[in-house]
Formats: C-alpha cells, sequence, structure tokens
C-alpha cells in the first residue's frame, strides 16, 4: 500500500515539491554562508519525494541552535515552501483518492517551517531501516 501511495504521490505532488526543495538548496549553497540550511532543503527535499513509510521526528540533540536556525530557515524560505504545501494540500483533497495524499502534505507544512533539529526515520523497522536516519 506504501508503494501504490507513493508513485501517486510522486505524479500528483512529489516531484514538484521535491523541484521546489531542490531549487532553495541549490541556492542557498551557492550563498555559501546558507549552506546548512541548503543541506536540510536536500534532505526534506527527498523526503516530499517518497514520504510514506517514513517519519519526521525531533531529534534529541537538537537545541538553541537549531531554533535560531529554523527562524532564518522561515525568513530564507519556510514559508513559500508550507504554502506551496497547503496549496498542494488542497488540491489533493478535492478527490476521495487524494485524501490521504492531501494529509500527508499537511504534515510536511510544519517540516518545511522547521526542518533543523529533525530527521527521517523509517516507521518499517527493520536493521537496515535504521540506516535511512539523515543528519
Amino acid at each position: 500500500m506504501r508503494t501504490l501511495l507513493n508513485i501517486i504521490w510522486l505524479i500528483f505532488a512529489g516531484f514538484w515539491l521535491f523541484i521546489g526543495y531542490m531549487l532553495v538548496g541549490v541556492v542557498l549553497c551557492v550563498l555559501i554562508i546558507t549552506i546548512p540550511w541548503g543541506i536540510a532543503s536536500f534532505r526534506i527535499g527527498l523526503y516530499s519525494l517518497w514520504p510514506f513509510g517514513r517519519e519526521v521526528v525531533a531529534k534529541p540533540t537538537a537545541g538553541v541552535g537549531a531554533f535560531v536556525g529554523n527562524v532564518v530557515w522561515v525568513i530564507l524560505a519556510g514559508w513559500w515552501l508550507a504554502i506551496a504545501h497547503i496549496v498542494s494540500g488542497i488540491a489533493l483533497c478535492i478527490t476521495i483518492i487524494g485524501i490521504p495524499m492531501g494529509i500527508a502534505d499537511f504534515k510536511l507544512v510544519p517540516v518545511s517551517l522547521m526542518p533543523l533539529g529533525k530527521e527521517i526515520v523509517s516507521t518499517r523497522g527493520g536493521a537496515f531501516d535504521k540506516t535511512l536516519t539523515s543528519r
């Protein structure tokens, strides 16, 4: 079921959101001082490409630096990425089959606003899946 949802997600929303995150990541990496935010954009972009079967959890080691970084992120790129998630979530919820994907899109809004201090983990729980966590 996850694979089917991911394929439908990829076609209708995931690819376009991925492109948005990659563009933001490239711009932030070009500016050199904002490379940590660019890396976070790449990480969340890959998650937005194939979200079912993975989830975002708070990193226990995140502190004040992550909070300050998230404030800068919201100013630089987070607000318009969150708007993109809201718009695509509403569009997906128009059809019955798109409702689960629209809900997944709305779940990405907090992560698009505050990506630092979070990590992406698999919900499957196997030994291999523990290597999917990102920094």
